[in-house]
């Protein structure tokens, strides 16, 4: 019998996740309900874009339970006491051997240079206190008029295919470039050093010590320069005013403006031996301009002008293709379950999907000369897999 597009969808699930699924660290003493078709509604949940416990309780207790794959029904409870106790160190490992394995299957194999982004946001708020992972929100007299939550999140840049695939809250008293700093040091432990060539940051992060941690993992960084180093940007400001651009290119339908040196002074707490600095503007057909400087380690004869501006716009995708996608269409800042471990499993559950939906939508799915599917079109397919056949009556 042919499989329905969810049918298919799960079957590459289960293919590239192996045993993680029947295995998923559980932490349950007597479980009833099998892990698998918890952690598979979840799942499936955030691609149908139905992610709360509610959401999928309805979903199991429906005709549309079988085309889950789910053996059978149960509660939005079972999902919240399964979420507390699910380990999420198997789950990052599973998505990371998915992203290397995307790697080892030529994924990326169109794009010259691999990224990683970070960034953080803040998601999930609620009027009063209830978790160690919950951050007061004062006004400017001191007065908490609520609390919200905080992670920074990793993501594949720069490939034309955005994988986000791990997250890092932020604890008490934390900030998001400890968050950070944590995250890019668990990714490049379990990526590998040679996975990526870059690191693109914003400019928080443009400081001595995370730059000096970037390049002792062999990686080159690309942070956007402001005034948090006012000497540098006014330096280079001087430099690129008193001169022409240096490239002229179209982007689409915009126009792009370059100026590029690489012999700019570090400052003093900075181990480099020089800086090099890229200015692009970008103009709009509506007549917006935009303008930003850049600055990174990467030498003019390893990365052109033009190739550097594309490294630095990328930093853009985990802002588009992470953190937009990720609170619009899959319920990011939606809390399902107020506990710091189903927190946490929630958002990497929604990074999971994402990472999943588009390996299989934009390279599985996109073979031969067909345009590749909108994620949209592919959540309708889905959404019509999960309805029930009704007989003819011929009469």
């Amino acid at each position: 019998m042919k499989l329905s597009a969810l049918g298919r969808f799960r079957r590459y699930v289960v293919h590239v996740l192996g045993d993680y699924l029947e295995y998923p660290g559980d932490g349950r003493v007597r479980p009833q309900i099998p892990a698998r078709d918890l952690l598979g509604s979840l799942l499936l949940g955030q691609v149908l874009r139905e992610s709360s416990h509610h959401a999928i309780e309805a979903l199991v207790h429906s005709a549309a339970r079988r085309a889950m794959g789910v053996a059978r029904p149960f509660g939005d409870d079972a999902l919240g006491y399964f979420t507390e106790r699910l380990a999420p160190g198997p789950m990052r490992q599973a998505v990371v051997t998915v992203v290397r394995g995307a790697k080892r299957n030529k994924a990326f194999e169109a794009s010259r240079w691999i990224g990683l982004a970070l960034d953080g946001t803040g998601t999930g708020g609620s009027a009063a206190w209830h978790c160690l992972l919950c951050h007061p929100i004062t006004n400017t007299a001191g007065a908490v008029l609520g609390h919200t939550h905080h992670l920074s999140l990793i993501s594949v840049v720069g490939t034309g295919l955005t994988l986000p695939f791990d997250v890092e809250p932020y604890g008490p008293g934390d900030s998001e470039l400890r968050a950070s700093e944590r995250l890019l040091e668990r990714a490049v432990g379990t990526l590998g050093r040679r996975f990526a060539d870059y690191v693109v940051v914003d400019g928080a992060y443009a400081n001595a010590p995370f730059l000096h941690r970037v390049r002792a993992h062999g990686l080159h960084v690309v942070a956007r320069l402001k005034d948090n180093l006012p000497t540098l940007a006014n330096t280079a400001r001087q430099h690129f005013e008193a001169q022409p651009p240096q490239q002229t290119f179209q982007v689409g339908a915009d126009r792009v403006e370059i100026w590029d040196a690489d012999g700019f002074d570090p400052w003093e707490s900075l181990n480099w031996v020089t800086v090099r600095v890229l200015r692009y503007r970008q103009y709009k057909p509506d007549g917006r301009i935009f303008e930003a400087y850049w600055l990174t380690d990467w030498p003019t004869a390893q990365i052109g002008s033009r190739a550097l501006f594309g490294v630095a716009k990328s930093r853009w995708e985990i802002e588009n293709q992470g953190f937009n996608v990720a609170k619009n269409g899959h319920d990011l800042e939606h809390v399902h379950h107020h506990h710091p471990a189903s927190l946490l499993i929630g958002w990497l559950l929604v990074m999971f999907a994402l990472t999943l939906e588009r390996l299989y939508r934009l390279r599985y799915l996109h073979r031969g000369s067909h345009r590749p599917r909108a994620a949209i079109e592919l959540v309708r397919a889905f959404r019509l897999s999960l309805a029930t056949a009704v007989p003819c009556d011929s009469g």
